[in-house]
C-alpha cells in the first residue's frame, strides 16, 4: 500500500504491536564504499513533509510540481515565525543543544519531535492530520492546542492525540511522557482542549465527517465515550549505542540487542505510569530511537534554513 510520503524505505516498523510501536532507521554505503547510519535520507524525508506539518489540510491537498518548492519555502518561513523554532535554530547555530534536564516544553518543540510523531502516523498509523497548530498560530496569533499531533482515522473513528519528546536519554524522555498523560487525560484539560480544537475546525468544509468529530469533542459526551475513541501515540526519539556499535541493521546480534532495549523501556514506562485511568486509555508507546539526537536536529535545520532563505 502506497503510504503519503513513502518514508518505509527509510525506515522500518519493527514492533508493530497494540501497546508498543518501534522504529528504526539503518544502514547504506556512501559514495566511497563506507557503511554510515542514514540521518541525510531521514533528515531530507522529514523535510518533505514539512508543509503538510506547518498547513496540514488547511490549504487544499493538491500541489502542482512547479509550486513544489515554493510550498516548502512558505513553509520553512511560517515555521521560524513560532519562536521555539527559531530559538533553537539559533542555540544549535552556536554548536549549542538542548539538554535532557530542560524544563522549557515550548522551547523544546524547536527540536522537531513534532514532525518526526506526523509523520510516523501519517506512514505506519493511517491517519490523516485534522489541525496544524502551526497553520493556527500564524493564521490567528495563538497556538491551538496542547497535544503534539491531533490526526484523525475516519475507517475506525479513532482520534489521535499524541505527545512527542526528543532526548539524549530513552527513559528521561518516557517519564517526560507520563508527565504529559498526567496532566493532559483529565476531564477539564480535555474539554479546553476540545472547546479549542472545535471553534477552529469550523473554518473548515473538508474535514472528513466533520460533525461527527465534533460531537465526539463535545462537553455533553461522557468521558469514557471519548477515551474510547481516542488512540494516545507517545513518541520518545532518543539517542541509541546500538547504532555506534554495530554497522549492520540486520545482524542478529544488533536485532537482539534492539528488542531488548524496546522491551526494557516499555517495561519502565508501565511500571511508572501511575495514571488513575490508565486501564481507560489507548496508550502506544512509540520509541524511535536514532544515531545522534543533536545532529539530527541540526541537520534539520540547516535544511529549513536553506528553505527559508530560498524566499527572502
Amino acid at each position: 500500500m502506497k503510504t503519503p510520503f513513502g518514508s518505509e524505505k527509510i525506515i522500518t516498523h519493527k514492533i508493530n504491536e497494540s501497546e508498543l510501536s518501534t522504529f528504526l532507521v539503518g544502514f547504506d554505503i556512501d559514495d566511497g564504499g563506507e557503511v554510515e547510519y542514514r540521518a541525510k535520507p531521514l533528515i531530507q524525508k522529514l523535510s518533505d513533509v514539512i508543509y503538510e506539518f506547518a498547513f496540514g489540510f488547511h490549504d487544499g491537498e493538491e500541489t502542482s510540481n512547479n509550486e513544489i518548492l515554493s510550498k516548502l519555502t512558505e513553509a520553512a518561513q511560517s515555521i521560524y515565525k513560532i519562536d521555539a523554532f527559531q530559538k533553537v535554530k539559533d542555540i544549535y547555530d552556536n554548536n549549542g543543544s538542548i539538554t535532557d534536564d530542560l524544563k522549557d516544553t515550548y522551547l523544546r518543540r524547536g527540536e522537531f519531535g513534532e514532525l518526526i510523531l506526523h509523520l510516523l502516523l501519517r506512514d505506519f498509523h493511517n491517519t490523516i492530520p485534522l489541525l496544524s497548530k502551526i497553520y493556527f498560530k500564524d493564521s490567528f496569533g495563538a497556538t491551538v492546542h496542547g497535544f503534539d499531533a491531533v490526526h484523525l482515522e475516519p475507517n475506525t473513528k479513532t482520534l489521535w492525540l499524541g505527545e512527542s519528546k526528543l532526548y539524549k536519554n530513552g527513559k528521561v524522555g518516557i517519564k517526560a511522557l507520563i508527565q504529559d498523560i498526567e496532566e493532559h487525560f483529565q476531564s477539564d484539560y480535555l474539554n479546553n482542549e476540545f472547546l479549542i480544537v472545535s471553534k477552529k475546525l469550523k473554518h473548515f468544509d473538508n474535514i472528513p465527517e466533520k460533525d461527527y468529530w465534533l460531537g465526539l469533542m463535545s462537553k455533553s459526551s461522557k468521558l469514557i465515550d471519548q477515551l474510547g475513541s481516542i488512540n494516545i501515540p507517545l513518541l520518545c526519539t532518543y539517542d541509541c549505542e546500538l547504532f555506534n556499535k554495530y554497522s549492520d541493521e540486520n545482524c542478529q546480534d544488533f536485532i537482539k540487542e534492539y528488542l531488548a532495549e524496546m522491551n526494557d523501556l516499555k517495561q519502565y514506562f508501565d511500571d511508572n505510569n501511575n495514571h488513575p485511568l490508565k486501564t481507560k486509555l489507548n496508550i502506544i508507546l512509540v520509541l524511535f530511537p536514532v544515531q545522534n539526537k543533536v545532529e539530527l536536529v541540526k541537520g534539520l535545520h540547516n535544511k529549513l534554513s536553506l528553505l527559508q532563505k530560498l524566499g527572502e
